[in-house]
C-alpha cells in the first residue's frame, strides 16, 4: 500500500463531556482551522465532520454530566488538518477556549520528518492532537 494510503477503519468516535454548551464552544472554535463544522445537535450532543457531510457525523460529544471522563493514559484522538497554519490555528483556538498545552506546533521528528502537529487537553480532559502529514 502507498504510504500516503488513508485506510478508514472507524464509522464515528463520540467522546463524553460533563457541560455540552462549553463544549461546542470549544469545538466549533478550535475544529474550524481544520474545515469541521458542528453539523447537529440535539439537546444531548452534536456532531462534527467536514460542511455538507451527510453521512453518520465522524466526530461526537455527547453530555455525560459530571460522570464524563477522559480514556486512560495513552489514549489521543488526532484530526487531519490541511496545512501548518491549520495546526497552529487548531492549538491556539483550543487554548483560547479553556484547552490545556500539550505540543505546540511543529515537526515531529521522534514519528517522522513529515509529522507536523499539535497537542492540547480539551476543558473535559481528552488529549487531541491536529496533524498535517507531509510527505
Amino acid at each position: 500500500m502507498p504510504r500516503d494510503a488513508r485506510v478508514f477503519v472507524f464509522d464515528h468516535v463520540s467522546v463524553g463531556v460533563e457541560n455540552l454548551e462549553r463544549a461546542m464552544e470549544f469545538y466549533d472554535a478550535c475544529l474550524a482551522p481544520l474545515g469541521y463544522v458542528r453539523l447537529w445537535q440535539n439537546a444531548r450532543s452534536a456532531g462534527y465532520g467536514p460542511e455538507g457531510y451527510e453521512a453518520e457525523a465522524p466526530f461526537a460529544i455527547v453530555a455525560s454530566g459530571p460522570d464524563a471522563r477522559p480514556p486512560g493514559r495513552g489514549f489521543h484522538l488526532a484530526f487531519v488538518a490541511p496545512s501548518r497554519e491549520a495546526v497552529a490555528r487548531f492549538h491556539a483556538e483550543a487554548l483560547s477556549k479553556g484547552g490545556v498545552d500539550e505540543g505546540p506546533p511543529g515537526v515531529r521528528e521522534n514519528y517522522d520528518p513529515g509529522y507536523y502537529a499539535s497537542f492540547v487537553r480539551d476543558p473535559d480532559g481528552h488529549r487531541l492532537e491536529a496533524v498535517l502529514h507531509e510527505h
